[in-house]
């Protein structure tokens, strides 16, 4: 079992797009409905960017939000990390991008990628490397997407799924584990399954070419059927095996807030803890899946509303693209 390291959040903030799409707007361009689109994944409307928006737009107002809610300047920050799989562009990091944003001195600024598990990702390294001793005090880390911008909205299977948004939480460095921290850890990956979920061009492999283009190749590519069930298998074997090698019961878990990508196998997760509704978090009605800022979202919206509070363990679990899974047990 991992060592519990002495982690906190000092402060938390989001940033969504204003411009919603509801179901009827696929309904009006495709051949689906909205009684399948809530049926196979839960989804009633998402948030998308506008002209001028873009994942560090997002990633910045989202920063400077928690910075508020922490009473911080940037200053205060020791480093970004930014989750994301949708970068303003191949380099520089988006998280330089926000850095320029914030102003403050010059700190380590670095982008993470693992798809709808980089939150916990970033979230693991993060918390390593605000281990006591470190000269890290405190590290803004943000997951922000604009799925948007690699969806294909000709592809019904897909385009009904992502939205964008970002949120971000300072995570500060504390002597007291009893109090605040994160008692267990697991990341994950297996590439056998990487095609499986997928941009397949835009990179060195296959850089844009007219070919890629008319293809459509730049847009997310889907195996829903094999995801679907892997995510399910994967989630409950990650939510077993964390709760055994943490020695913590469902009924001690104040709240499970999951990657937000599918309500079914949302519902599979909570079924196996055989918890309430009230202590599985979702928003994947209002939002669809926003990949890595998922989670994120959810935990500053579960901390404005009083939903988590001090002392409350709080499980986060995901599983993503790569193939990628991740959980993290905290004591908030």
């Amino acid at each position: 079992m991992p060592e519990p390291l002495g982690i906190r959040i000092s402060g938390s903030g989001r940033a969504l797009p204003s411009r919603v799409l509801n179901n009827q707007h696929f309904v009006d361009r495709l051949d689906t409905t909205d009684e399948w689109i809530r049926e196979r994944t839960g989804i009633l409307e998402r948030r998308v960017v506008s002209p001028g928006e873009s994942t560090a737009t997002l990633a910045t107002e989202a920063a400077r939000r928690a910075l508020e809610n922490a009473k911080m300047t940037p200053a205060d920050l020791d480093m970004i990390i930014v989750a994301t799989i949708t970068p303003e562009c191949l380099f520089p990091s988006t998280a330089c991008f926000v850095q320029q944003a914030l102003g403050g001195p010059p700190v380590p600024a670095f982008d993470l990628a693992a798809a709808c598990s980089g939150f916990i990702y970033g979230f693991v390294t993060a918390s390593h490397l605000l281990r006591e001793g470190s000269p890290y005090k405190n590290i803004l880390l943000i997951g922000a997407e604009t799925m948007s911008r690699i969806t294909d909205y000709e592809d019904r299977s897909t385009c009904i799924l992502f939205g964008d948004g970002a949120a971000a939480v300072i995570l500060s460095s504390t002597p007291d584990v009893s109090r605040h921290a994160l008692l267990h850890h697991r990341i994950e990956a297996e590439g056998s399954g990487l095609s499986m979920l997928a941009v397949p061009a835009g990179g060195s492999k296959l850089p844009a070419s007219k070919m890629t283009i008319d293809e459509r190749l730049h847009y997310v590519k889907m195996q829903g059927r094999e995801v679907y069930k892997l995510a399910v298998k994967r989630n409950l074997e990650l939510i077993d095996s964390t709760l055994a090698e943490a020695g913590v019961k469902p009924d001690d878990i104040a709240l499970v807030i999951p990657h937000q990508s599918n309500l079914r196998i949302i519902e599979s997760a909570r079924q196996r803890l055989g918890l309430p509704p009230d202590r599985v978090f979702t928003n994947i009605q209002k939002y669809g899946n926003t990949s890595a800022a998922s989670i994120p979202l959810g935990i500053d919206e579960c901390r404005e509303t009083g939903r988590i509070k001090d002392g409350d363990l709080i499980l986060l679990v995901a599983f993503g693209a790569g193939l990628t899974w991740g959980s993290a047990l905290l004591r908030i």
